[in-house]
């Protein structure tokens, strides 16, 4: 028995979840299109060359819900998940899942979304414990603001590294699963780092260490 870990977007689904949620966003006509859009885009080139500031992504990302009770924003996340989520699921992905579940391995997602948007993506997965970006709720309504660490490049380690804590679980034998040179931190840290559909950084990378390499794409 093993810690498998996995990171989520373009990982175990076929894209990036806060990237598509500010594409349907503006789908929705819930915010400014043109200047939503050319601000969710270029956040997430910074995301893809590992130069994200995740406290400023999150203010940005986060503003549509400032004030909206968890209840307002259930039907409209439904529909989110149905129309944006859904078409992104990966049967090798859930063949994997299943593969090191059948092996008796403890199962975590780790992901830098925020909570509210990657919870009901993890239920999708069939997968119980997760970690992810948490989010202030004050009142039942989201004030805007992220708290404690976010789970985003070594952020994902300090993280993990309570979890293990709190759970008695050590990192021997571990896994992790990974599309992006933004979780090298944690990919440095197990036994067993994978490199899935890699980025053009991580590809290099994995080579270099003649790391595990796969894709569920196909």
């Amino acid at each position: 028995m093993a810690l498998a870990l996995f990171d989520l977007d373009n990982t175990l689904i076929a894209g990036d979840s806060d990237h598509s949620w500010g594409e349907f966003l503006i789908s929705q006509n819930l915010v400014d299109s043109a200047d939503y859009k050319t601000k969710n885009d270029a956040f997430f080139a910074a995301y893809e060359a590992g130069e994200l500031d995740i406290f400023a992504y999150h203010e940005f990302s986060l503003s549509p819900l400032i004030g909206k009770s968890q209840e307002m924003m259930k039907s409209l996340h439904n529909k989110f998940i149905k129309e944006a989520i859904m078409p992104l699921m990966l049967p090798l992905a859930a063949q994997l899942i299943q593969k090191h579940r059948l092996a008796g391995d403890r199962l975590l997602i780790i992901t830098a979304t925020n909570r509210f948007i990657a919870e009901p993506i993890v239920k999708l997965l069939k997968i119980e414990e997760f970690l992810a970006t948490d989010l202030e709720i004050v009142n039942s309504v989201f004030t805007g603001k992220i708290i404690g660490t976010p789970t985003y490049q070594n952020g994902k380690v300090e993280r993990l590294k309570h979890w293990l804590r709190e759970n008695n679980e050590s990192m021997k034998g571990s896994y992790f699963y990974s599309d992006s040179i933004n979780d090298l931190p944690l990919l440095l840290e197990v036994d067993h780092p994978v490199a899935v559909d890699p980025d053009i950084h991580l590809r290099k990378i994995a080579r270099e260490k003649n790391w595990g390499m796969i894709t569920l794409r196909h």
